[in-house]
């Protein structure tokens, strides 16, 4: 006898191509990682709104820190009161060193608050310490000595030393330093401490392996599979048996 068979008014429950009930309108669940990434971008433009902010405070320590480049004037023509100065290379090295530390601790801070990172975070990480050393670079130049040297050499007057203008001569070093060291730091962070994901199993990624014959695998009999097979099924003579 044969077993019998469904009708084929009746399709079976678990048929993959059954069409789905008339009048359900099934709507696609969203995938686990949207609503993640969702946070990620907003707390990385959050990251890079704040970070611009602390730009003001870069400026306003570039231009207490940096040192002066004294000038002088005699009513014809503006010279360096000290040409064997350092004082020009000065405010660039300045800059440099402060944007290298707001980059340290800025990358600290996002870790800590954040310590599974990913890829907004860091985007927003490296743009907010842009953002912040052009503001800081502008702030220093707008709120520090006047850029029209030969007015403030007219109002000073004759022999007086006064000072140049806060400039940066390596622009394009010291307005990067901050974005590349916040990057750095905080990928070296993530990559020491950062939370580790659980290593897969064997038989989640390629599943158990298939049964061979007698029961054993297909990589080889079950251990005491072929002395079975030998003696009929009955365990083999030990000593002191006969």
């Amino acid at each position: 006898m044969t077993a019998p068979l469904t009708p084929p008014h009746q399709p079976q429950s678990n048929d993959p191509w059954q069409a789905p009930p008339s009048g359900s309108h099934a709507v696609p669940a969203e995938q686990p990682g949207v609503d993640e990434r969702r946070t990620e971008i907003r707390q990385a433009a959050v990251i890079a709104a704040v970070l611009t902010v602390a730009g003001a405070v870069l400026g306003l320590l570039w231009l207490w820190l940096a040192p002066r480049v004294p000038l002088v004037s005699d009513d014809t023509a503006v010279f360096l009161k000290n040409s064997e100065g350092e004082e020009a290379i000065g405010a660039d090295g300045t800059f440099v060193l402060l944007a290298l530390a707001f980059g340290l601790v800025s990358a600290a801070a996002v870790f800590l608050f954040r310590r599974r990172g990913g890829i907004p975070l860091v985007v927003g990480l490296a743009l907010g310490g842009l953002l912040g050393s052009l503001l800081a670079w502008g702030i220093g130049i707008w709120f520090g000595p006047t850029s029209d040297v030969v007015a403030r050499a007219k109002e000073v007057g004759k022999g007086v030393t006064f000072d140049a203008p806060l400039e940066l001569h390596a622009v394009g070093a010291a307005i990067l330093a901050w974005p590349i060291a916040a990057m750095i730091v905080h990928l070296g962070l993530t990559a020491l401490f950062g939370p580790r994901d659980p290593e897969p199993e064997w038989d989640a990624l390629y599943g158990a392996p298939p049964a061979g014959p007698a029961g054993g695998t297909a990589f080889g009999p079950e251990p005491g599979a072929a002395g079975e097979r030998e003696t009929g099924g009955r365990p083999t003579d030990g000593p002191g048996q006969p």
